[in-house]
């Protein structure tokens, strides 16, 4: 998903000084042979053949986790699956912890299993994790027996070093190391980056494959984030690299591993799909192979070469595990597990040992919900247990009150209650004079990361906002600017939302009380916003006239397909956003006068 300017380093000293091919019958959502059971036309003991030919290897795969060890809080740690008899039902899951569980489970009896992820890890992410620079995630993994993961645009939001100690441990080079006297040892897994390289070398920055290997089983993998990861990531977090093209650079490591003896190969893509359907067990294949799925993963699987056996996918946060042709048409499961731990996906991979290549229709594959109803896994809560112990002075603090849930992106609509009060608290923040003298607030939908949940999380009690409750709301810690952009820069920004690079997925800005217009879906492109209803105060927005603008700078700068930001003149930069949410809270609500979620009626929308 999208991500905004980190600045983590000021905000952690600042912390810190305050305290595949399925049967059409059957689908993708069954594996008729289990993986790692013998075939079914003889058993030689070690799951092939009786010539010992086949074996099955079982992929585990996840992506966008996010640092969140602790359960996602709210509608943020729920799935939605539909019953045999046609209803749906939500399901409260994810939490490394139960992660753990779900995957040491699903690995016993099969001799052969790899367990792969698909980006993002890291960065977005919750305060356990995100006030140590996400040392604890990486220490999770590591536990869990990882072996191999994709970049994802998140890795990239403290830069290529930051990354780089990821990988390869050390202490943080300006915060120094998180527990006294341990040195973080960094990434049993190798991050892989292909269509990642140095703008002067020219070379990857990280290994762009790696192949696993077992008793002369041999799998390739390939890991890229999307290409268009520059235009979701702070300008210093992507500094002297470049991004490329997702497809040419699957293919070209394809060939390069088909050309070293490996045949069977699997592709980490950290860019996603949108399934028709938000249920994790829905049929994507219905009525045919991929019809049920949509977005920018559609084209890169029909393009990337055959001789890549399947895809894990990530980004859309969506969960799907469909089959989409391959280049000659020939059906290829791509998968996707949600986010934040919630769904785990086993797939089967059938492989022939004669051939060194993967039986594609012996490919099979399912998403499984991380159940909360299991067992903890004992060294995952001893690992929250004791970062929680160092992140809680800070994480604990009351910044306010509310009388409701309020929602961001569980609300599943173009604007959202929490997107209002985060626009209203920057508004607020900035309109004085001395500060940007700001008449409205834009805010870019991707850095808002979960709710604000009413139900108490921990023991502050119901109702209450604690800080560390903020920071998963708003994790980048981004500084607020404020701009002069005339009527018309303003029009042709809201324009930007829904046009360009946003078109075929629209990025709704949020926005502050007093500002209002109608987005007409049934439209497309920029002729989606209707112009002349666009108001300010009641009145409509004059083209030629100059107003002040707050959004964070990540926004500011042009960032989430918003170019038209770049034009802003007299760019004034205030604190952070974080510090705004906090600051309105404080202002706006007590224990005896709870705030109340927002009407989210500023923007109409009219449906298709």
């Amino acid at each position: 998903m999208t991500t905004v300017n980190p600045q983590r380093r000021r905000r952690l000293r600042r912390l810190t000084a305050g305290a595949v091919t399925l049967a059409a019958t059957v689908g993708v959502l069954s594996a008729a042979i289990p993986a790692g059971a013998e075939s079914a036309t003889g058993g030689d003991g070690r799951g092939g053949h009786s010539q010992g030919r086949t074996v099955d290897v079982q992929l585990l795969s996840f992506n966008d986790f996010h640092g969140n060890l602790e359960p996602p809080p709210g509608s943020s740690g729920e799935v939605s699956r539909e019953k045999p008899d046609g209803s749906k039902e939500t399901v409260s899951a994810g939490g490394a912890e139960y992660l753990a569980t779900s995957l040491r489970k699903a690995r016993k009896g099969n001799p052969y299993s790899v367990t792969a992820a698909a980006g993002d890890l890291v960065g977005a992410s919750p305060l356990i994790s995100g006030l140590f620079h996400d040392e604890p995630t990486i220490e999770a993994f590591n536990k869990m027996d990882l072996d191999v993961t994709s970049v994802g645009n998140h890795e990239f939001d403290e830069g290529r070093t930051e990354l780089e100690r990821l990988q390869k441990g050390g202490c943080h080079p300006e915060d120094g190391c998180s527990e006294d006297g341990k040195v973080f040892q960094g990434s049993d897994f190798p991050y892989l980056a292909a269509n990642v390289t140095d703008e002067k070398t020219k070379r990857p920055i990280l290994k762009p494959y790696t192949v696993w290997k077992k008793k002369g089983v041999k799998i390739g993998f390939i890991g890229v984030t999307l290409e268009g990861t520059p235009d979701i990531v702070s300008e210093d977090g992507v500094k002297g690299l470049k991004f490329h093209d997702e497809i040419k650079t699957v293919n070209k490591y394809a060939n390069e591993l088909q050309k070293k003896g490996v045949k069977s190969i699997v592709a980490l893509i950290h860019e996603g799909g949108l399934p028709e359907s938000p249920e994790y067990n829905y049929d994507c294949d219905s009525p045919g192979p991929g019809d049920g799925i949509s977005g920018p993963i559609t084209d890169i699987a029909k393009g990337i070469s055959p001789k890549v056996d399947a895809l894990v996918t990530g980004h859309t946060h969506e969960a799907y595990a469909c089959t989409i042709p391959d280049p000659s048409g020939n059906p290829r499961t791509v998968t996707s597990a949600s986010s934040f731990g919630k769904l785990y996906t086993d797939t089967t991979l059938t492989y022939d040992r004669r051939t060194h290549d993967i039986v594609r229709t012996g490919v099979e594959s399912a998403n499984h919900v991380v159940s909360r109803k299991q067992h903890k896994a004992k060294d995952m809560t001893s690992l929250i247990k004791r970062w929680a112990k160092l992140a809680d002075p800070i994480a604990d603090k009351p910044i306010g009150y509310i009388s409701d849930d309020i929602k961001g992106s569980a609300a599943k609509t173009p604007e959202t209650p929490l997107g209002d009060l985060i626009g209203d608290a920057q508004l607020e923040f900035m309109a004085p004079e001395d500060k940007g003298g700001a008449q409205l607030a834009l805010m870019n939908p991707g850095g808002i990361r979960a709710d604000l949940v009413h139900k108490a999380s921990d023991g502050e009690g119901d109702g209450v906002v604690t800080y560390g409750e903020g920071f998963t709301v708003q994790p980048f810690t981004n500084m607020m600017a404020a701009i002069d952009l005339t009527g018309k820069q303003l029009v042709t920004a809201l324009q930007q939302q829904v046009s360009g690079a946003n078109e075929k997925s629209p990025k709704i800005l949020q926005v502050s009380e007093g500002f209002s217009y109608t987005l007409d879906m049934t439209k497309s492109g920029k002729d989606r916003v209707v112009t002349d209803s666009v108001k300010l105060d009641g009145k409509a927005l004059d083209p030629d006239k100059t107003y002040r603008v707050a959004m964070n700078e990540f926004l500011a700068g042009g960032n989430d397909g918003f170019p038209a930001f770049k034009d802003g003149k007299d760019k004034l930069i205030g604190k952070s956003d974080l510090e705004a949410l906090e600051g309105y809270l404080g202002e706006h609500s007590s224990k005896t006068d709870p705030l109340k979620p927002p009407k989210a009626d500023r923007i109409k929308v009219v449906e298709k």
